[in-house]
């Protein structure tokens, strides 16, 4: 009794308080306490508040850029779907190319034959009675070599548009590879034969037509140069066609 005598006596010298803490103190937990979230927490809970906010920020024209991402995907594959649909056909069309200049050339070598032989105008098959195909060959216009002629020019018109509207997103000559290699390749030779094939439609046109005032009978050797010129810009075209078809498949 001597003791709380003594607490009792003291409690309003020195502040002390026997009273039980109030509810309040009771469901709050003493400042630096193990109870308490650490200061940096709580300084880092605005930081991360902020963080949010620019993570948000940054969040949001990605999503705004997610949907145009999509699209460039959906391009992208639409184009690689295209570029497999032409060259498919521009396949098609560059064997039926291959072709027909192959039978071209053919025709145009018998007509050149007959028409000026290996040796001099006398022993020509046209002048000997010799001409392939008969002598209906020798005069008017060689129609077998003309048709095929612009069957091939048809056809390698179509076969050059379709090599340049086919799309290439993943920019495949771009490459490093052995089928970039090539396609790089091909793309040279096929500037080469197209140069070839208007030399070929100038000459051939320009024979057949006498543009140049020249004709067999009276300018023999002359017509004939010309006519060599012809047959030899049409084989280098077709030899480079083929070096062109050749270079994607093997």
């Amino acid at each position: 009794m001597t003791t709380l005598a003594a607490l009792a006596l003291a409690t309003p010298i020195f502040g002390f308080a026997l009273t039980p803490p109030s509810a309040e103190l009771a469901l709050s937990p003493p400042p630096n306490s193990v109870f308490t979230p650490p200061v940096f927490a709580q300084v880092g809970g605005g930081d991360a508040d902020e963080g949010a906010e620019e993570a948000a920020d940054e969040a949001a024209p990605a999503e705004e850029s997610g949907p145009s991402g999509g699209d460039d995907m959906s391009d992208f594959a639409a184009q690689l779907r295209q570029r497999q649909d032409i060259a498919t056909i521009h396949r098609a069309f560059g064997i039926a190319t291959w072709g027909a200049m192959l039978v071209t050339v053919v025709l145009g070598f018998i007509q050149y034959y007959n028409l000026y032989g290996f040796g001099s105008r006398e022993e020509s098959p046209c002048v000997t009675g010799d001409a392939i195909f008969g002598q209906d060959q020798c005069w008017g216009h060689p129609w077998p070599h003309r048709i095929s002629a612009m069957t091939t020019t048809a056809l390698y018109g179509v076969t050059f548009t379709l090599s340049f509207v086919m799309p290439d997103p993943a920019g495949v000559s771009e490459g490093d590879g052995a089928f970039a290699e090539n396609l790089r390749i091909h793309k040279v030779l096929r500037w080469i034969h197209f140069g070839g094939m208007l030399a070929q439609i100038f000459l051939g046109f320009a024979t057949a037509q006498n543009w140049f005032g020249i004709d067999r009978a009276n300018d023999f050797d002359a017509q004939r140069a010309l006519a060599t010129v012809h047959q030899g810009i049409g084989w280098a075209t077709f030899g480079t066609l083929s070096a062109a078809a050749a270079v994607m498949i093997f």
